[in-house]
């Protein structure tokens, strides 16, 4: 009975070590990391590019491949058929239509079908992919979102790593802003009241803000203009020239450019342009002068589009003869701005 139960015991125990075995080594797939993927659109049923990033553990050998599936329980995304290897540039490696001498080449294949529509690389034999840091970016939009609003889940799996990440889908990716911007057109006149001071017939005199007038050229005021119309502006200049009492005038230099002559009746305005896109029109944007009463109301400056402010610095002239009537002389000037919207 003892030897019985001894040996009863020792098969027992030789029972559990079979049972019990060598330890066996359990494989699991090592997780992807640092996954993205940064789409052009996520409108339902709108065609987007897609940037897929994804960071491996695990080099990949020859015939190693990387599998992307797109929503692989519901198939709602639209892989086109003509996706193919040039729609698809790699970081980590290089997708080529069929193996070559680089050494990080992969092929595409591109499975359209329900409902595994997914996008396989495959590594070139002889060639490897690195681990670390990947990237796949399909463009040309040939992936079209789902139709309904959701989120959806894309799984990237390795030979050897794997993980999933999530993208959402929405009814509409585009937010409409509206503005108004009013029609605009600024003109001013610095000073509206300028003088000479006193003629002589041996000297040419210039018109000073002051009214004391100056013997040199000088600016007697500005006109600044700018505006936001399509066909831009016209500046105009009308009135008559300096006139003392019913009929004693200055004569108008007139429609041609001209320059100073000291001794000879001339009365006359000639403006400088700075800033902006104005530019002052003939006859009055030479060296010389000129007053052509006879085409008033004239244009004196324009611009042909949107500009910004223009500074129209006048300079005015007056000589006389020394038989030129004595009197106060005067002269009302009328400036219009007219801008085409």
């Amino acid at each position: 009975m003892k030897k019985f139960k001894k040996l009863s015991i020792i098969m027992l125990a030789a029972l559990v070590i079979v049972a019990i075995g060598t330890p066996r080594a359990t494989l699991h797939a090592a997780a992807l990391t640092s996954m993205s993927d940064t789409m052009t659109r996520l409108q339902i049923s709108t065609d987007s590019d897609h940037t897929i990033a994804f960071t491996t553990a695990t080099t990949l050998s020859a015939a190693d491949t990387i599998k992307i599936q797109f929503d692989p329980t519901g198939d709602a995304f639209v892989l086109k058929g003509t996706l193919d290897y040039a729609d698809m540039t790699g970081t980590g490696f290089t997708v080529v239509n069929a193996c070559g001498v680089g050494g990080d080449e992969v092929t595409a294949a591109v499975d359209t079908s329900a409902p595994d529509e997914n996008i396989t690389l495959t590594v070139c034999a002889g060639d490897t992919v690195a681990a670390g840091a990947l990237q796949l970016d399909i463009a040309n939009g040939e992936i079209t979102n789902p139709s309904s609003a959701d989120t959806y889940e894309i799984d990237i799996t390795t030979s050897s790593d794997s993980g999933a990440l999530s993208v959402v889908i929405v009814n509409d990716d585009t937010v409409t802003v509206d503005a108004t911007v009013d029609p605009s057109l600024t003109f001013s006149i610095t000073d509206t009241a300028i003088g000479f001071g006193s003629l002589s017939s041996t000297a040419a005199r210039f018109a000073t803000g002051d009214g004391t007038g100056s013997a040199t050229e000088t600016g007697a005021h500005d006109l600044v203009a700018g505006t936001n119309a399509t066909g831009g502006y016209s500046i105009t200049l009308n009135g008559a020239t300096l006139t003392s009492g019913a009929a004693d005038t200055i004569t108008a230099i007139g429609g041609t450019n001209s320059a100073s002559s000291v001794g000879s009746e001339q009365f006359g305005v000639r403006y400088t342009a700075s800033g902006g896109s104005g530019t002052v029109s003939a006859p009055y944007a030479a060296a010389g002068y000129a007053f052509d009463t006879a085409n008033f109301p004239d244009e004196i400056a324009s611009v042909s589009g949107p500009s910004a402010d223009t500074t129209y610095s006048a300079r005015y002239i007056a000589n006389i003869a020394s038989n030129t009537e004595a009197g106060t002389y005067t002269a009302d000037l009328t400036y219009i701005a007219t801008a085409t919207f």
